[in-house]
């Protein structure tokens, strides 16, 4: 077959797929169609094809718009530029229509489950809410961000990043850096910024602590310190709002036994010590070492909290603690999810209730077609558009027995 790159398409938009593109069908290919909607009639650019069954394409002209299409709201969110965001060309309420419906499809093309979803907003609107940006210098030393599935670099300019917190990149676009360099910028809940360069050698990353190196943070009624480009929530509302629908749907008893799984620096480990008290146990596993030293830093007050560091596979095979029969289960897995090896160790334990965090809906509905096989139902579900403009979406799922 000859390959389709560079080749101009007129095309009927179809459904929206996960990945933050539309489907469209040509000449019995798929064609992966970004900066569209469904329903549109479009002209496109292929600018990705390897062959196969499929490629990718940009629409350059929009031929027959559809009602919910807006300007964006960033001039670099268009077709050959900034790769960050993937909706802006939709209204908000829309873009979480569009959201709620890959997630369904996942939930059913993967898992076998019909459920409508809907996707909730976090406070804050749908500009400004990132705390956390990792930005490239270009070859005049300018601070930007790399195009859409490429290594070229646009520069962010004057303007800066739409979807970043007001002033988070204020110190990065100020100055020039040495081209290449990567910088990641976070903003606190405190509202203090932190720097860092990264620069890959020789197939290793060496990093520096430019500005800061420590981040406040405030959720589930407690203060937190950590580090400040570890693990926490990108959205400033994101990790109260999780921390909430953990609490209401884990309902550990008091003296029971829970475990919080990829716990990061224990934010739901501590909500789950809250439940089961001081005569009861949290069995909190993380990979990441720092995270870890955070978490027993701040759970410190909290006996019942142990820690095991180690990946959650190895740690839940090896551990003495595995063996006690959990009340609740509580994970909230990278992106590529749990996997099959950790779901079914859980469910040899036969938790009444288990709280799945996800960022992925294909993973999400992956793992839970596992834990169906032994026996476990989605009795609830709840999604937030914690990275608005973006196609990614937080789901929260409650399975129980």
């Amino acid at each position: 077959m000859d390959s389709w790159l560079g080749r101009k398409l007129e095309l009927e938009v179809g459904p929206v797929a996960h990945g933050g593109h539309c489907v469209s069908r040509v000449d019995g290919r798929v064609v992966f169609v970004r900066h569209a909607l469904p329903g549109e009639l479009v002209r496109a650019d292929v600018t990705e094809d390897k062959g196969g069954s499929f490629c990718r394409a940009d629409a350059v002209e929009v031929l027959r718009p559809a009602a919910e299409r807006v300007t964006p709201p960033c001039p670099l969110a268009a077709p050959g530029e900034c790769g960050g965001c993937d909706w802006q060309h939709a209204r908000p309420e829309f873009q979480r229509e569009l959201k709620g419906r890959v997630v369904a499809e996942q939930l059913s093309r993967l898992a076998g489950i019909e459920r409508e979803v809907e996707v909730e907003a976090l406070p804050g609107g749908s500009l400004g809410w990132r705390s956390r940006v990792r930005v490239v210098a270009g070859a005049d030393g300018r601070a930007g961000l790399r195009a859409h599935r490429g290594h070229r670099v646009i520069p962010l300019g004057e303007t800066g990043c739409a979807i970043a917190v007001p002033g988070a990149l204020d110190d990065v676009l100020a100055r020039k850096w040495r081209p290449r360099l990567e910088v990641e910028v976070t903003l606190d809940g405190a509202g203090r910024t932190h720097l860092r360069e990264l620069e890959v050698a020789r197939g290793k990353t060496k990093t520096r602590e430019l500005k800061g190196g420590v981040a406040f943070e405030r959720a589930a009624g407690r203060a937190w310190r950590l580090q400040a480009h570890g693990f926490w929530q990108v959205h400033p509302a994101a990790a109260e709002t999780l921390a909430g629908v953990v609490g209401e749907w884990a309902q550990a008893p008091a003296d029971g036994v829970a475990w919080d799984l990829y716990a990061g620096v224990g934010l739901f480990a501590s909500v789950l010590a809250g439940q089961v008290g001081t005569a009861g146990s949290v069995l909190a596993v993380e990979s990441g070492r720092r995270a870890v030293t955070d978490g027993e830093r701040n759970l410190a007050d909290l006996p019942q909290v142990r820690w095991l560091g180690g990946q959650v596979e190895h740690v839940l095979a090896g551990a003495a603690d595995a063996s006690a029969r959990p009340d609740v289960v509580v994970l909230d897995p990278p992106r590529k999810g749990a996997g099959r090896a950790v779901v079914e160790t859980i469910a040899r334990g036969t938790p009444a209730r288990v709280v799945y965090v996800a960022c992925d809906p294909a993973a999400l509905a992956r793992d839970l077609a596992t834990f169906a096989g032994h026996g476990y139902r989605l009795a609830g579900l709840r999604a937030f558009d914690a990275f608005p403009m973006t196609h990614h979406v937080e789901s929260v799922a409650l399975l129980t027995l």
